[in-house]
């Protein structure tokens, strides 16, 4: 039986809930180092404990929705007076978020007291997708050299047309495939469905997590296949781009930045996921900028732990003033010249692997 001497005075229960009413029904407390969130509901108290189960959010920092703390990094709601996870409709986690401990309240003559001796145990989140199997380490399993495309073109699924970037990168990656003796994959951005980032290392470089929090939280995110074949896959990564307006797509920019969470790692752990890999890249467009283009995902993969060949990119643009897309474009088609620098490129780069992994 808990002693008198455990139960500690919070506060007039009057007092407390004016002063939570006029800010956002949370109020947090510091009582034996324990960060501890008061919040009142419905008539009720409610005290849990001020982390977050998923990465140890600030709770007291969040919104109070309709009976639910959220907190302020990744949305994860816990009901204010249980703890117990709380599922948002809108967008279902990825996992059943477990439960926050919780804290005995009483009230005694209009006064609130706590008994922080008694603090429930904390169930973690527990995944119900195969998301936490990214969070592995990176090992790479014998076999062929394996070469993975990613095409950046930005078009609709239902009305497809021709992209001069993804034509070179399909073409060199069948050709290496019935000439090199490689494994390959192929990834359409276009084809995937995932979010943007969301900026969480803005809030707290903590709360840029790997796997990413997108990816946690909604089980429909398909970045976790890029994850899953740039982390885990590949040795060489062939990326192609068309240029938009001087700079790489819509959708490598949106991939690069979800791509954050792999960098981040380093900062937060000195954990390098992306080691003895290969990138190289195909850029092209109507009008130039190409250099330009290659300089920022050089930088890019660079900072990620790629290594890239000598002469690390192709290009093509028929500069400034050609507007005859039209023209452009069967000139690539028919360009023997642009293909077949394209899959030296990816001989190089192959070269370049098989250096690296001593094959």
């Amino acid at each position: 039986m808990d002693s008198t001497s455990n139960w500690i005075l919070v506060g007039n229960t009057l007092d407390l809930i004016n002063e939570l009413e006029s800010q956002n029904f949370l109020k947090e407390i510091t009582l034996d180092e324990k960060r501890i969130v008061i919040s009142y509901h419905e008539g009720q108290f409610g005290a849990v404990n001020g982390k977050c189960n998923h990465m140890g959010g600030p709770l007291a920092k969040g919104q109070f929705k309709n009976g639910c703390i959220e907190c302020p990094w990744h949305y994860w709601q816990f009901h204010h007076k249980t703890g117990a996870a709380h599922t948002p409709s809108v967008e279902p986690l990825a996992s059943d978020g477990g439960t926050l401990p919780t804290f005995p309240l009483k009230i005694e003559n209009n006064n609130l007291f706590i008994n922080i001796k008694t603090e429930s145990e904390r169930v973690r989140p527990h995944y119900n997708t195969g998301i936490m199997n990214l969070s592995r380490e990176p090992k790479r399993e014998s076999g062929k050299i394996r070469v993975l495309g990613i095409s950046t073109t930005a078009m609709d699924a239902n009305h497809p047309r021709y992209s001069t970037s993804e034509d070179l990168l399909k073409t060199a990656l069948q050709k290496g495939q019935t000439e090199l003796d490689i494994d390959i994959q192929m990834l359409s951005l276009a084809n995937l469905s995932f979010r943007h980032c969301e900026g969480f290392y803005s809030k707290s470089e903590k709360a840029c997590t790997w796997p990413c929090s997108i990816t946690k939280m909604d089980p429909k995110d398909e970045m976790a296949k890029i994850y899953e074949a740039l982390v885990h896959w590949a040795d060489v990564v062939f990326v192609a781009t068309p240029i938009r307006w001087g700079a790489a797509s819509s959708l490598y920019y949106k991939m690069a930045e979800r791509l954050n969470s792999i960098q981040n790692q380093i900062t937060l752990k000195d954990r390098v996921l992306i080691r003895d890999k290969v990138a190289s890249f195909i850029i092209t467009g109507g009008q130039d900028n190409i250099q330009s283009v290659a300089g920022q995902m050089l930088t890019f993969f660079g900072e990620l732990g790629f290594i890239s060949p000598p002469f690390p990119f192709v290009g093509h643009s028929r500069g400034w003033s050609a507007e005859d897309m039209e023209n452009n474009m069967e000139y690539v088609q028919r360009s023997e010249y642009l293909h077949q620098h394209t899959f030296e490129l990816l001989q190089r780069s192959i070269d370049l692997s098989k250096k690296i992994l001593n094959l």
